[in-house]
Order: C-alpha cells, then sequence, then structure tokens
C-alpha cells in the first residue's frame, strides 16, 4: 500500500456517512489524545473481525464509520470551514444538503480502502495541554507497512448534550483535509453558487455510486 493510499484510508477512519448516535459517559472528561488512541484501535479491531468489511461491502464499513467515528466529529463545523465565507448565505436547505453531500463524498472516496487495512499501528506524540484549553491539536504517526505517515486531527472541546471532544480537521502528510476541499469548492461556487456546488458533489457521488 503506498503512502497516500494508507493516508486516505487513515482519513477514513475519522469521517464518514449518516447520523450522530450518542457519545459513549466516558467521552466527557476523556483527553483528546486518549479518544484518538481509542478510535484507531476500535476501528482496526473491527475491520480486522469483520469478513464483510474485509471483503469490500460498503455498507458494513459505513455502519462502522456511523457508530464509532461520527459522534465524534463536529461535522456541521467541518462542512461550513470547507465552504468557507459563502457557508454564512446559504439557506438552512442548502446547508443541510451539502452536509449530506459532502458526508456521502468522503466516503464513497476512501471506503474502499478499509478493507486493506491490517496491521496498521499508531503512536500518539506528546503534547501540551492544560485542563483550560478548548482547542487543541493531537499529533499522530501511522506505521505499517511502507513508510510512517503523519496524520494529526483537530479538536475542540464541547459543552452541553454530547459534551467531550470532537474532531473537526485532519491533516494528511502536511496536508489539512478542510483547507484542500475549501479550495475545490471554491472555484465551484464562484463559478455557478452553493447550487452549483450542491449539484456538483451530487452529480460527482452518483458517479461514484456506479463504479
Amino acid at each position: 500500500m503506498n503512502r497516500r493510499l494508507l493516508a486516505r484510508l487513515l482519513a477514513t477512519l475519522l469521517l464518514g456517512t449518516s447520523s450522530l448516535l450518542a457519545l459513549p459517559a466516558r467521552a466527557a472528561d476523556e483527553a483528546a489524545d486518549a479518544l484518538i488512541k481509542r478510535l484507531f484501535t476500535e476501528v482496526l479491531d473491527k475491520i480486522r473481525a469483520d469478513k464483510a468489511i474485509q471483503g469490500g461491502d460498503t455498507s458494513r464499513i459505513a455502519a462502522l464509520v456511523d457508530a464509532k467515528i461520527m459522534p465524534n466529529v463536529n461535522f456541521q463545523r467541518m462542512t461550513a470551514s470547507a465552504v468557507g465565507p459563502a457557508w454564512r448565505q446559504a439557506t438552512p436547505e442548502q446547508q443541510k444538503r451539502l452536509q449530506e453531500e459532502f458526508k456521502i463524498l468522503l466516503l464513497r472516496t476512501y471506503a474502499g480502502a478499509l478493507t486493506q487495512v491490517s496491521d496498521q499501528t499508531i503512536t500518539v506524540k506528546p503534547q501540551r495541554v492544560t485542563p483550560n484549553d478548548k482547542e487543541v491539536v493531537v499529533r499522530t504517526e501511522v506505521t505499517g507497512r511502507g513508510d510512517p505517515v503523519q496524520l494529526d486531527y483537530r479538536l475542540e472541546k464541547t459543552s452541553g448534550e454530547g459534551v467531550g471532544w470532537k474532531i473537526y480537521n485532519l491533516n494528511v502528510m502536511g496536508v489539512w483535509l478542510v483547507e484542500t476541499y475549501r479550495s475545490q469548492f471554491a472555484q465551484e461556487i464562484n463559478g455557478k453558487g452553493i447550487d452549483g456546488l450542491i449539484a456538483s458533489l451530487t452529480n460527482r457521488n452518483r458517479a461514484n455510486a456506479r463504479r
């Protein structure tokens, strides 16, 4: 597996599709670096134990990501950041559609790589965090076959219902995911507006589904 494919695979472990489920009670006081380590380990264990996922069953992959990953992602913030300033001008219905299509795009783009997981391990690098920090960066290194892969996460601490750390951006080998999509989306918005971006994402998702 080459570095780029592995990087995309690992991105999928933190980005997925469908509805949010309730966070486990321990997440409220779980440290950000401990959360990342636990998610990575739990997802890999599930994949190794599930022959259907290893065989490429995308519905099983979606269910796994939905149950294990999405409760720990602030997908609204991620989508809004990717869309950029135009997000504030979008109607609630347009915002809803953007989130839906963005989720599908990420799943369809990366889900196939999940079947290739076998022997990756993660090392969480030391970090300085204070109890008052509301946003942190957790830096990790993933090793397995081939060269190590840098994989970093931006997380925010939420309050109220669903309290705990939530991921809102991902850095794969020095490239932040949200910024990459922001550049792509800006071209669509500048040329065709918000509805044009929604249409483009919808068409891309349909084309991916036929492959």
